[in-house]
Parts: structure tokens; sequence; C-alpha cells
């Protein structure tokens, strides 16, 4: 899969000390309302919110279908002086790996949720989350305002970039809008040496433009009640024409 490809860079391509920095006060406010103590950080990547919950006192675990993130995640984790349990398993298995009602939240960040492709398999890694959670536990989503994606058709965002002494990489992502109505993402990495020539690698692979109103249908339908969108993780207000994110804050009933 592309991310165990990417899996090296990703925390090149990250500003992890600005985004920890805008997202961490937002989570932490909501995680503390509701009392949540065991965290589950699902496709997390390599770590670096599972890592900075830990170090606040969190009991945490990671969990992401890419082994190459995971491999990553436990080398900033040990690099971070902090004992966390990272698992390679994607959706769908993450009762099987965790066990049944162990979290209090399950967080899904970084627009993770699109890469499941059909409705039936987002019904499922909903169900899965949910079987994952206490009763009364909370999901936390972040995704792509796709409601504004798809109206705008907006291919292209910012281009990131990093150096490391004489390395420098450029990361350019765009969207193709293909014709089943899914988009195709593309990774773009540019890397070069001092003033060498520029080495191109192209990675991609399909999502599905989760739209507001779809997200809200799921996640009742998998028994989650109290939703709340907003449009980024600092708790700005949703507008599905304006917003860069949405992300949604969703309690599971107390029957589960």
């Amino acid at each position: 899969m592309i991310y165990d490809d990417f899996s090296t860079d990703y925390d090149r391509f990250v500003n992890w000390h600005g985004r920890l920095a805008t997202e961490m006060p937002f989570l932490q406010k909501q995680l503390r309302e509701v009392g949540a103590q065991r965290i589950l950080d699902t496709a997390c990547g390599t770590g670096n919110h599972a890592i900075a919950l830990a170090k606040l006192g969190y009991d945490v675990a990671g969990a992401d279908l890419s082994t190459g993130m995971i491999e990553c995640a436990r080398f900033n984790a040990a690099a971070s002086g902090m004992d966390i349990q990272f698992e390679a398993v994607g959706f769908g298995k993450l009762k099987h790996t965790f066990g049944a009602k162990s979290f209090d939240a399950v967080i899904c960040l970084g627009n993770s949720l699109p890469h499941v492709l059909t409705t039936e398999a987002l019904s499922a890694a909903l169900q899965d989350i949910t079987d994952c959670l206490k009763p009364g536990g909370t999901l936390i989503i972040q995704n792509r305002n796709f409601d504004s994606v798809m109206q705008s058709r907006q291919r292209w965002m910012e281009p990131q970039s990093a150096r490391d002494g004489e390395t420098e990489w450029l990361f350019l992502r765009l969207y193709d809008f293909d014709a089943d109505g899914l988009i195709t993402f593309h990774m773009v990495t540019l890397r070069r040496e001092g003033e060498g020539a520029w080495i191109q690698t192209d990675m991609a692979t399909r999502l599905r433009p989760l739209l507001h109103e779809e997200m809200i249908t799921m996640l009742q339908y998998a028994g989650f009640s109290s939703i709340t969108c907003y449009g980024d993780m600092t708790g700005t207000p949703f507008n599905a024409n304006t917003s860069g994110n949405l992300v949604i804050i969703a309690r599971l009933s107390e029957k589960y």
C-alpha cells in the first residue's frame, strides 16, 4: 500500500510541532468533557497524536493498516520514552485486536475514513469502532470537507516542503475526480541532494468523498448520538461551503 512507501517521509511532510500545538487543546477539551482516559488512535499513522496524548497521562493504544507506519510509530514512541501498544490492523479488526468495550474514546484523524470505499465497508468499520467503545463512549473524526471539495472541484492542495542538511523534499497533492464518483488521491514527492536533479515519485490511492449528511446518517445508524460538527481542529463552526475540514464529535448511546 502507498502508506508503507510513504511512511519514512510522513514525519517530514507533516509539521508536527505546529499541528499538535493547534490540535491538542481541542482534542484534550473533548476528552476532558466526557472523562475519557483509555483512548484508541485508529489509522494512527506514525503515532504522534497517540504519543502526545500519552505524555499528557492518557492510556493510549494505536492501530494502522500500514506496517510501515506502525514501525515508525513504535520507533517514535521509543524515542519519546513512551510505552504504547501499536498494532498493524485496519478497520474491521480493531475489536478482535484490542477487545470489546475497551476504550472511552476512539480518534480517527487525518482524513482516514475516506479510504473506506463502499457503504457496506464503512458501516462495518463504524460498527467495529462501536464495538471497541464502552457505553457512552466518544468518537472523534477528522476528514476533509468533501462537500466543499466536490462543489468546487478543487484538485490541488497546498504544497509542503522539508529540508534536512543538504537534502530537500517537496510534497505535492492533487485529486482526480473519477467517473464512478470516487477520487484518486496523488502524492507527488520531489527529492534532491544539494543542487542536484530532482527525483520524483508518485503514489496514488482511491478515496470516497464522504459528505457531511452521509457521515451523520452512518454514525446514527451505528448507534451514535449527540453528534456535533466543526470546521477544523480548533472548534470553529462547520460550514459546508468554506470549512477545510469536517470534524465530528459523536457519542455512543448508553445502551451500547
